[in-house]
């Protein structure tokens, strides 16, 4: 059976595809050649012009398979001169208005779709398209480097013809590639929710990272810190009835300059946190008051804390002195965390972000219910 003149061979299929993208809604907007052509001959365009698109001209270079595509069209977009030398988009067929009504639309007739391995035509992805919808426009979607992502946007010629494509249960692959379908609507709400977790999680990544910047420089400053009060402490423990930390002061002056007790009344051992060297502060203190060195008569063990042990110690201490400026002071009043006086040169009184702490005794400490800061 003869072929009829009203059927399209494949090839003009694609040039009238071809040609009509060109002066179509999607396209000619954008395409400021084309416009400034459109200019010229009161919308006029020879085909000598058409030929000169890449796209067009790798189908054919024969001005009249354009001819006889564009007469078999059922389409109604384009004109064709007298003397089929050229041709233009029809007047009866102007441009919509781009206003946000249009945009609207668009956006209901689009779908997107995802899953085409990157090289991928866009012959192929027409060809597969073919039958499943009139198609108005499909949008390649690029990187920076003009390199396919394997995503489309297609826009269909109606809403309704949108919505029966996602109703399909022939698109869910292509060449064996697990296809992800979704309307425009549906896939803008998806991409801002995952823009809503993106910054979620860079917000607690930053927030993660500055905490441990700043648990590493925590933790330098109290090496530091344990590296310089080395050789400091003396650890005691024995009956300690009736023993306040006043009695240590006593016990103690003249002989070395005590920063930090750690002992709480009624307690049977604590440690003594010096100024200076605390093996110097105790061997004075015996060769002052006797070789057994005592406080209120009561016998005491001493130990100079070395190694492990005093980093422990002197860890817990500084968190203890560090902790009792962070708690509210007077009316409301907020402490402050700071740093931990350095090489003694408080002269026996701990320096704590430019306040200074000098220990009382017990029983006005007791009325107080805090250090007394000067």
């Amino acid at each position: 059976m003869a072929e009829s003149k009203e059927e399209m061979s494949p090839l003009e299929a694609k040039v009238a595809r071809q040609i009509e993208y060109y002066f179509g809604d999607h396209n000619l907007p954008r395409d400021r050649f084309l416009k400034e052509q459109l200019q010229v001959d009161d919308g006029w365009v020879t085909l000598e012009t058409m030929l000169k698109f890449n796209r067009l001209k790798s189908l054919t270079t024969d001005s009249s398979v354009l001819i006889a595509a564009l007469e078999k069209s059922k389409t109604g977009l384009l004109e064709i001169s007298e003397d089929k030398t050229k041709i233009r988009r029809s007047p009866s067929k102007p441009l919509p208005e781009q206003n946000d009504e249009y945009k609207d639309a668009l956006k209901h007739k689009s779908v997107y779709m995802k899953g085409f391995p990157l090289e991928t035509s866009l012959d192929e992805i027409q060809d597969w398209l073919n039958g499943k919808g009139s198609v108005e426009n499909i949008q390649m979607r690029r990187n920076l480097q003009r390199q396919f992502k394997g995503s489309v946007f297609i826009c269909f010629d109606t809403e309704e013809s949108a919505k029966q494509f996602l109703e399909r249960t022939d698109i869910k692959s292509f060449k064996d590639n697990e296809m992800l379908v979704l309307s425009r609507e549906a896939y803008h709400a998806k991409k801002a929710e995952e823009k809503k977790q993106f910054k979620a999680e860079t917000k607690a990544k930053v927030k993660q990272e500055k905490e441990q910047q700043q648990k590493h420089a925590e933790k330098k400053e109290m090496d530091l810190l344990l590296d310089e009060q080395s050789g400091r402490l003396l650890k005691f423990s024995g009956e300690l009835e009736g023993v306040s930390r006043e009695d240590f002061h006593e016990l103690f002056s003249g002989h070395g300059n005590i920063k930090w007790v750690d002992f709480t009344r009624g307690a049977k051992e604590g440690t003594l946190l010096f100024d200076g060297k605390a093996q110097e502060a105790f061997d004075k203190a015996k060769t002052a008051h006797g070789e057994e060195l005592k406080i209120n008569d009561n016998t005491v063990t001493w130990q100079l804390l070395e190694g492990d042990e005093e980093k422990d110690v002197m860890k817990k201490i500084i968190e203890a002195q560090q902790g009792s400026f962070s708690r509210p002071r007077g009316r409301g009043g907020r402490g402050r965390r700071g740093r931990w006086g350095r090489g003694g040169r408080d002269q026996g009184r701990t320096q704590y972000q430019g306040k200074k702490m000098k220990f009382e005794s017990d029983d006005e400490q007791e009325k107080k219910g805090k250090f007394k800061i000067i």
